[in-house]
């Protein structure tokens, strides 16, 4: 095969159970131009053989196995490191890519020569049709004064490999990872909105996800360091008016979870009120 466009990166970690219906979303593609680059992440089941068993009919694949656990986020920094397409397109192990994806992603991203990296799975907007392009300033504003952004998972992520290498891939934050890693993108380079209907996000009670409410302080931190970053494209007005809209947020929804008695919930936001006092 001549060099692949778009390297399929999947990261896995005792998915036995999903890792085959992931890689079959993959295969079916209708985009030709692809690898996919599965690593594993030493993994106790069978992952790896099910994973090998693709890799010998079908000569796209290839499977790596780390020596020692690397966690999240460093896999995925792992598995960039094998790639050799254009775009990097996260696709993980318990996850599913419709078989037009790739191919809409590339043709979408293609519309836009400046930008570094691609968001999709988001909720329309009534300004204008997708895809559309923003520069970091409006990238922000959408984040922090408009529907989010830089919540998505790396599934809905599509990134120009050579944008991914200059600011450095992702860090080694657990969990939060992701949020930070578009943060940061965004500081340098043009992000493409994209519709929903290209990928598909699996849920099970394994996922990391299911412990989110343990890093709901970080995910504030690093809105709070980003807000605060010398190239932040937003005044400091405007990150004021964020910083006091997520305090009374945060004290509101606490409020209105006790209500319901839901302590935990209550707790976190809470947690988060605090943060922002002590952190004037």
């Amino acid at each position: 095969m001549e060099r692949p466009r778009v390297s399929v990166l999947m990261t896995s970690y005792n998915r036995q159970r999903y890792i085959g219906a992931a890689i079959e979303s993959v295969l079916a593609s209708t985009y030709p131009e692809i690898e996919l680059i599965i690593v594993d992440d030493g993994s106790k089941d069978n992952t790896v053989e099910i994973a090998r068993s693709y890799e010998k009919k079908d000569s796209r694949v290839k499977v790596y196995e780390n020596e020692k656990n690397l966690g999240d986020y460093p896999n995925r920094n792992q598995a960039a490191a094998y790639a050799t397409g254009k775009y990097l397109k996260y696709v993980d192990a318990d996850d599913y890519i419709y078989p037009w994806g790739i191919e809409l992603l590339v043709n979408m991203m293609e519309q836009f020569p400046d930008a570094g990296w691609g968001l999709c799975s988001l909720i329309q907007t009534v300004e204008r049709p997708y895809p559309y392009q923003l520069n970091s300033k409006e990238a922000y504003e959408h984040h922090y004064f408009g529907p989010g952004l830089f919540h998505k998972a790396p599934l809905s992520a599509i990134l120009v490999r050579s944008a991914f290498d200059k600011v450095g891939g992702f860090s080694d934050m657990r969990m939060v990872g992701d949020s930070e890693m578009w943060h940061r993108m965004a500081l340098h380079y043009p992000v493409v909105l994209m519709p929903d209907g290209i990928v598909w996000y699996r849920e099970h009670d394994s996922q990391e996800i299911n412990s989110v409410r343990k890093f709901v302080v970080t995910y504030e931190k690093i809105a709070l360091d980003y807000l605060n970053h010398p190239q932040c494209p937003l005044s400091k007005e405007q990150g004021k008016v964020i910083i006091v809209k997520r305090k009374r947020q945060s004290l509101r929804f606490a409020f209105r979870h006790l209500l319901k008695l839901q302590f935990g919930q209550a707790s976190d936001n809470i947690r988060i009120w605090l943060f922002y006092q002590r952190s004037k």
